[in-house]
């Protein structure tokens, strides 16, 4: 087959497609979408690291903005502070780190985290996150729907707990 010949030709005018003139959504409604807000959210520094603050007694998470059914949150962990195992309840989210390194643990696995790592889960996910370097970590988390519920589950690390803490 020639490689300068394609099977694939463009029949009219492509911008008369319908879904290629639809104005972009004002916020986003799909999972691609979602992680696409949170890359650039991390990528302009100005919405979020003077924000930032170090806790040593405990994580620290602030609500950086509400959507139509979404939040997004910031989170800084000092090294050794972890979420203990849990789940988001009814919310699905993304976990993109925006600076230093995380571990992620769940049943099936311990993932490294490192600054630009994104993480997507659904609803029901049960995981662990923890910062298991030598320097501070900051993550970003949207949920969506917004988080009402996190169930904590058994884990070696952290005992039971029913607080709503973002993780």
């Amino acid at each position: 087959m020639n490689s300068s010949h394609s099977d694939l030709q463009i029949a009219g005018d492509i911008l008369e497609v319908q879904h290629l003139l639809q104005p972009a959504r004002e916020h986003p409604a799909t999972v691609a979408e979602f992680a696409g807000l949170a890359r650039a959210i991390a990528a302009d520094r100005s919405q979020w690291a003077h924000l930032v603050q170090y806790d040593a007694a405990s994580r620290w998470y602030h609500r950086l903005r509400t959507g139509p059914g979404y939040e997004v949150w910031l989170l800084s962990w000092v090294p050794g502070q972890g979420s203990g195992a849990h789940d988001h309840g009814a919310s699905s989210g993304v976990l993109t780190v925006l600076t230093g390194e995380l571990a992620e643990r769940s049943e099936r696995s311990v993932r490294a985290l490192t600054t630009g790592s994104q993480r997507v889960f659904a609803p029901g996910y049960v995981h662990e996150v923890v910062n298991d370097s030598l320097e501070p970590a900051v993550s970003l988390h949207i949920y969506y729907p917004g988080l009402t519920d996190m169930p904590m589950h058994p884990s070696q690390s952290a005992p039971a707990s029913q607080d709503v803490v973002p993780a």
